[in-house]
């Protein structure tokens, strides 16, 4: 027996409501490997899944979390053996497939990623998702010449999950760092992550007046999506590059080709759903090198599965800063 976030719908009135259950191991989906999961996170995708289920969620009884990291219990596959400490993203787990808010998962061992060395499952947690699309927003800037003393880099929803990761990252890469935010009780918060500036929603989130302004932003880390979006591209740098992991914003562009003819504005799209194996390898080795431990440490606030129902519900009213680690043990 194990203990698991059910979320059940009542047939009638469609309404969702998620309660800790005992669960006997036979209920576990078909998979390749089990975990003894140790900890999870919370994530938007999981306030939806929790609660509405915003079209993610195909049948109930349903166990929401779409990360976790542990020790591998059992494996029918020969690359995991009992004893291996990993840890899972995406792949449409806690979605489609019963998730991390439970003491046991079982998946298949291509969604499975060795955790690296330098991390421990609760680091890995307090990275989840939102980190891992920091980390793969910051990469794909990189392969697209972003370097250190190129000029300031923008960060939209900058105290969110993706937002704290992306302003620690940076910072610690040597980047001058804007972050973006609608909460200006954050700002410390931002600056104490390394964020050298901060910068009022209000004064970047209106729609595109006209489609080129002064040349501000070396390159962005955009969560936001919307009228924001299309504005900051007209803001870039000549050859900047913008990373879009979010639509928090709304997922409509109101933009024009022009920053994208005439200063050769590059937008890079971020999935972190279906990563090959390769890159999420990779970065995750980077996440171990290059966010600063202290600082992802200043981001988390602690919880148990008995805490998901009302998290899952603030989360999706924008109303948890940094990152949730959850204790599925505790």
């Amino acid at each position: 027996m194990f203990k698991a976030l059910v979320v059940s719908k009542d047939e009638e009135s469609g309404k969702t409501s998620a309660t800790v259950e005992e669960m006997d191991a036979d209920r576990l989906p078909a998979g390749d490997v089990t975990v003894a999961v140790e900890y999870s996170t919370v994530n938007y995708k999981d306030g939806l899944c929790i609660g509405p289920g915003g079209g993610l969620v195909r049948t109930y009884p349903h166990v929401p979390g779409i990360d976790f990291a542990g020790t591998v219990e059992a494996s029918e596959d020969d690359r995991y053996k009992p004893g291996d400490k990993v840890v899972l993203t995406g792949w449409r787990v806690g979605e489609v497939h019963w998730g991390g808010y439970a003491q046991k998962a079982r998946v298949k061992a291509d969604w499975l990623v060795p955790l690296p060395d330098g991390l421990d499952t609760r680091q890995a947690m307090a990275v989840g998702t939102a980190g891992f699309t920091a980390m793969l927003a910051v990469m794909a800037l990189e392969d697209h010449g972003l370097k250190a003393g190129d000029g300031p880099v923008l960060v939209t929803g900058a105290a969110g999950g993706v937002g704290s990761v992306a302003t620690a990252i940076l910072a610690h890469l040597g980047h001058e760092v804007a972050g973006v935010t609608g909460r200006p009780e954050t700002a410390e918060y931002l600056k104490s992550l390394g964020a050298s500036r901060i910068v009022a929603r209000e004064e970047i989130n209106e729609p595109v007046k006209r489609p080129l302004e002064a040349e501000t932003w070396a390159a962005c880390v955009d969560a936001v999506g919307g009228a924001m979006l299309a504005r900051v591209l007209g803001q870039m740098s000549y050859g900047g590059s913008v990373a879009a992991v979010g639509l928090a914003g709304g997922a409509a562009l109101p933009a024009t080709v022009i920053p994208f003819l005439l200063r050769g504005v590059n937008l890079l799209g971020i999935d972190s759903v279906m990563q090959p194996f390769d890159n999420r390898v990779r970065a995750w080795d980077r996440i171990a090198r290059d966010l600063p431990m202290d600082k992802l440490e200043a981001m988390v606030q602690p919880a148990g599965l008995s805490d998901l129902p009302q998290l899952g519900a603030d989360i999706l009213k924008g109303q948890v800063k940094g990152r949730v680690v959850v204790d599925v043990n505790a």
